[in-house]
């Protein structure tokens, strides 16, 4: 490539030049009354209350841009993040970004990462209100989302009683699909991955399942499931000092498992423990008739912990940051 014709690097352009670049003709949602350009930014709190959640994403261990294109990693910076905020029943209404390049990083991967952010948060509801520009070894996104209640009260993980009946809206185990499909040597440009990888490098939250039904048919319990469908109801289950008991038929997806056996994997796996689906987990009284896009999977008891058809699983549960933190990256989320 030519000195003329490859990108303008960071260091080149500069750092004030860049941010003036990538918030140019930005419109800010409702809530934010004071965007960019000033000391920080000014958000409504109508309710007297922000949710308030953060998550970073790592070069390498969270992302890797031979398999992401910028506006992915942008993508899933926003919706991590903001599926955290409506698991707590509110609606997003900005994120702030603080961002760590290399000075050699090309202005375009940054362009495209600020791009992928705008777009996912405009789908959550919210809007960039705001962040930081600094020099780092290596890409580094670090997401803060705010959430308004609008007056009802928070919906926590720890509200789950015996009889309840365990819904999620949302796919599972497809971006897991996606990680192995990328991890595992298959051809990535085979059709039949399409969707896994699509999954894996942008998730899409059903934000809407959750907040079209606030102030209704509210969800006793709610959890993004992040970390894996069994981690994640294993800690609603010890927040509400219940147990949940998961029916593995009401999970099978046939679609998901025809790839598994391309790749001569196990689809309930995936799907039990792939993690960074980024759905939604939620329990309502026995009896209730599930809001739309909601279907049911189980059901909460007395005692403790997470089984599937009865029995306690034998294969893994999720994902933790720390275990196997010196193994290969993944992209996994946490």
């Amino acid at each position: 490539m030519s000195e003329d014709s490859r990108p303008q690097t960071v260091r080149e352009l500069g750092e004030f030049a860049l941010i003036d670049r990538i918030n140019a003709g930005r419109q800010q949602a409702a809530h934010v009354l004071l965007g960019p350009g000033d000391d920080a930014a000014l958000v409504a709190a109508p309710d007297g209350r922000f949710v308030v959640s953060t998550d970073m994403l790592v070069e390498g261990r969270h992302f890797r841009l031979d398999w992401s294109s910028p506006e992915d990693v942008g993508r899933k910076a926003i919706a991590q993040n903001a599926a955290d905020i409506v698991a707590m029943g509110a609606r997003p209404t900005a994120f702030v970004v603080a961002l760590g390049c290399p000075a050699d990083t090309p202005v375009p991967v940054v362009e495209g990462i600020a791009d992928g952010m705008w777009a996912e948060a405009e789908r959550a509801g919210g809007s960039i209100a705001g962040g930081d520009l600094v020099l780092s070894e290596q890409l580094v996104v670090s997401v803060t989302a705010f959430g308004d209640l609008g007056g009802q009260a928070a919906i926590t993980r720890a509200g789950a009683g015996a009889g309840d009946i365990v819904a999620v809206a949302g796919e599972l185990g497809w971006s897991g699909a996606g990680l192995a499909v990328l991890t595992g040597g298959a051809d990535s440009s085979d059709p039949a991955f399409a969707h896994a990888l699509a999954a894996h490098r942008v998730p899409q939250p059903p934000y809407g399942a959750v907040l079209d039904v606030i102030g209704g048919s509210n969800p006793n319990a709610l959890t993004d499931v992040s970390d894996g469908l069994l981690a994640d109801l294993g800690h609603l289950a010890a927040a509400s000092g219940v147990a949940v008991d998961v029916h593995s038929a009401a999970l099978a997806d046939p679609e998901l498992a025809i790839v598994a056996r391309l790749l001569d994997a196990d689809a309930a796996q995936w799907i039990l423990a792939g993690g960074e689906d980024h759905a939604f987990a939620g329990t309502w009284p026995a009896g209730t008739a599930l809001p739309p896009g909601w279907r049911p999977i189980g059901v909460v008891t007395a005692g403790s912990g997470v089984t599937v058809d009865g029995a306690r699983p034998t294969g893994g549960t999720g994902w933790e940051s720390f275990r196997g933190a010196d193994a290969t990256p993944t992209g996994r989320k946490r």
